[in-house]
């Protein structure tokens, strides 16, 4: 049984051929550099539509199953695409279950933004709302915009580009490290990798 760190995985669309999932995978693919271990989350088109009367044990199955993978990871990475200027509501189902439980509170979060230049903002303010809501802990170094174009993943759903790569490595690290915060630079080479967080 692996005794790395786990990083869960948790895509926004339910597109077939999603740039987001390919993400997604690609981090999973890199992640025993870090070293980690990625687990993407498949249960998206499985859970219900939020009710309040069913956020209570016993909970549905699929919520059940969403909650415990959150409870056992280490940390949250999410890649969604923007949609109406907001979450696809999809995506925004999932985060309303994990409201009324605790398993994200404190727990170190981030996204990634891979939308062309200029595009997503809405996805990612929708998201630092909601995860405000739910107390979870976003590490903003980690929250990264890298566009991703079709043509830059392969036949196996996998990134291909080096630079998407080495950046994905680093937010897995940084969602990893202890408190999810990278350390302190004055006790460690501070001339790592470079790269800009989605707020800057």
């Amino acid at each position: 049984m692996s005794t790395l760190p786990v990083i869960l995985l948790l895509s926004g669309s339910l597109r077939v051929g999603s740039t987001n999932e390919a993400v997604l995978r690609t981090a999973r693919a890199v992640a025993p550099s870090v070293p980690v271990e990625a687990v993407l989350y498949d249960g998206l088109a499985n859970l219900p539509h939020f009710n309040p009367d069913d956020d209570l044990d016993p909970l549905p199955e699929a919520v059940a199953g969403l909650r415990a993978a959150i409870e056992g990871a280490a940390g949250v990475l999410v890649c969604a695409p923007e949609y109406a200027g907001t979450l696809p509501g999809a995506f925004k189902n999932l985060l309303d279950w994990t409201v009324g439980g605790t398993e994200i509170c404190d727990k170190p979060v981030a996204w990634v933004n891979a939308a062309a230049p200029g595009r997503g903002q809405g996805a990612e303010a929708t998201l630092q709302t909601v995860l405000g809501y739910t107390g979870a802990d976003i590490v903003e170094p980690a929250c990264v915009r890298i566009p991703v174009r079709r043509e830059t993943v392969g036949t196996d759903g996998v990134v291909d580009d080096p630079e998407a790569r080495r950046q994905l490595a680093e937010v897995l690290r940084l969602l990893a490290a202890p408190g999810g915060r990278p350390p302190d630079p004055r006790s460690s080479n501070a001339g790592g990798a470079d790269f800009s967080p989605t707020g800057a």
